[in-house]
């Protein structure tokens, strides 16, 4: 069986047909839907692309892997879901983004050069590349944001969009009378980009995919990972003006948040992204093409699914569609994602597996606790693995998908964020370890701890699911926040960094040293069985020192 592991960039979790969108109708999502398992209580390890990503690829917490932010390298011999798979025979492949750095000092102090086969994939988050494309190729006075090479616009040029920066120029840029109209300006979101809708970027990548799986030989696992919906929130025609004002919520936020707010919410309030977002006339231009993109990435899914019909690869290839994070859109009086309320950590995942043993499930939810993590658990298990409890720290979601629900499966889940490298983080005069901040939520109650000293954050989702009312302000919920930081203690105390050793080699080798002759500790042998002390026993064949034989 094939793996599709199909990814998109910033996808809020409740932006979708199946999950009740009131306008935007999205069948091809619905239709894996229809055929597998959505499950509606997944959760991100972090709200940040590049740390959440990573714990994606390892299916390990961040402090475990320690890539807390973007452009933080992921440390050389972290294994990485490429590894696993191949150790089963599958293959492992890249289509899109990661977000990975590489740790080129690390490399460098092993002797891994870049261009061998084991240097690029340490280069690149464990995977075999297709095509690499974050999909962020900005310019500005000082050079690129991305400096590596961009496929797209490689692509773009070859079709004729004459620019430096066709990305920029064209696919994510309109036109106001006969100058650019740039997607970074959010008031220019209604306007159409100006490239052909077949050239921009979800399309483009969906042709990658299909012309990988036509090409493929198996058995094989394909990350898919689109840049869009994402910012620069600009779409082409038709997808530009399907959807207007009149379909733009109004937003979750009340007065009371702030009121008094914790210090990193409230910063985190006060900043530019967040400011904008606040402004009634950003957000209806803005939404309508975050719509759009999404209307845009269904429709090529459904391409995608029509393709795998046709050519019989839909009866033996898993499908998984989900998102690195949400976005919140003016919710909470902020933009973007980095906190922890659902419009940010909370994320779509939907699991279609085709084989018989979860015909049981399809066209179902599943309200259990789910982490990104879980996936890599969930991969490794469908490809007839064993899951390295002591590496791989999610769990499979393969008993879900059969029908069968764990009798010990979590009781919470958690997401952590270092945002040391922001300008919250300074304006708070906090040290850079400082500035972490983890989320544990037990289905109902949902607690925030910000290191520096500062209270936590409380809500009960079950009377506020608008996570309105931070009940860490008073005392009255101590006993909930107590229990919610024994959570996270335990949690805390998790075994994650002996990874050379499983516990089934420990138990194998109990007694072992033994064997091999380590009998510390006795008293006259009688304790151990007779054949260990077999090399310890029988006449004496020298004798030195002064005695003599017989003494």
């Amino acid at each position: 069986m094939n793996i599709l592991f199909v990814m998109y960039d910033q996808l809020r979790f409740d932006y979708l047909g199946c999950a009740g969108h009131p306008h935007l109708e999205t069948p091809n999502f619905d239709r894996v839907a229809a055929m597998g398992v959505r499950f509606t209580n997944a959760y991100v390890q972090s709200p940040i692309c590049g740390a959440s990503r990573m714990s994606f690829y390892t299916g390990r917490y961040v402090s475990s892997h320690g890539a807390a932010w973007n452009g933080w390298p992921l440390r050389v011999g972290e294994m990485t879901m490429g590894d696993h798979m191949r150790a089963l025979g599958y293959g492992c492949w890249l289509l899109g983004k990661t977000h990975m750095k590489a740790d080129a000092a690390g490399m460098a102090r092993l002797g891994l050069a870049p261009d061998s086969t084991i240097g690029a994939r340490q280069a690149e988050c464990g995977f075999d590349v297709v095509v690499r494309d974050d999909g962020l190729w900005a310019f500005g006075p000082d050079g690129y944001y991305d400096e590596k090479r961009s496929p797209y616009n490689e692509y773009l040029k070859s079709k004729g969009y004459e620019a430096e920066n066709p990305w920029s120029d064209y696919a994510n840029a309109g036109v106001d009378g006969d100058s650019i109209a740039s997607g970074w300006m959010f008031m220019n979101a209604d306007k159409p980009a100006n490239i052909a809708e077949e050239d921009s970027e979800t399309p483009w990548l969906t042709s990658e995919a299909i012309r990988f799986i036509d090409e493929a030989e198996g058995p094989w696992c394909a990350h898919l990972s689109y840049i869009k919906p994402h910012w620069p929130y600009i779409v082409p025609a038709p997808y530009h003006d399907m959807f207007g004002a009149n379909h733009v919520p109004a937003a979750t936020r009340s007065e009371i948040e702030r009121e008094d707010p914790h210090p990193v919410f409230g910063a985190y309030m006060d900043n530019r992204i967040a400011q904008a977002f606040q402004r009634d006339e950003v957000r209806a231009k803005v939404i309508p093409a975050y719509m759009g993109l999404i209307k845009q990435a269904d429709d090529q899914l459904g391409r995608l699914l029509d393709h795998l019909e046709a050519t019989g690869r839909m009866a033996d290839t898993m499908i998984v569609l989900t998102s690195d994070h949400g976005d919140y859109l003016g919710d909470h009086w902020l933009g973007e994602k980095d906190l922890f309320h659902e419009q940010s950590v909370k994320i779509p995942m939907i699991v279609y597996d085709p084989r018989a043993e979860a015909d049981a499930t399809r066209g179902t939810t599943c309200d259990a606790l789910v982490e990104s993590i879980d996936l890599a658990a969930t991969f490794i298990e469908a490809a007839g693995g064993e899951v390295p409890g002591h590496i791989v720290e999610g769990r499979s979601l393969m008993p879900w998908l059969r029908g069968e629900a764990p009798d010990d499966w979590r009781r919470y889940v958690i997401s952590e964020f270092d945002y040391s490298q922001t300008p919250q983080g300074a304006k708070l005069g906090l040290q850079p370890r400082d500035c972490r901040l983890f989320m544990v939520f037990d289905g109902r109650w949902k607690l925030m701890h910000a290191e520096g000293g500062f209270r936590p954050m409380l809500f009960d989702l079950q009377t506020d699911p608008d996570e309105f009312h931070d009940l860490a302000k008073g005392d009255a919920h101590d006993a909930e926040i107590a229990r919610l930081y024994d959570m996270l203690a335990e949690w805390g105390r998790r075994l994650a960094q002996r990874v050379t050793k499983s516990d089934a080699e420990i138990i194998a080798g109990r007694g072992r040293s033994a064997r091999k002759g380590v009998l510390p500790f006795l008293v006259d042998g009688s304790e151990v069985p007779e054949d260990w002390t077999s090399k310890y026993r029988g006449p004496v064949r020298q004798i030195h020192g002064g005695r003599k034989a017989g003494e």
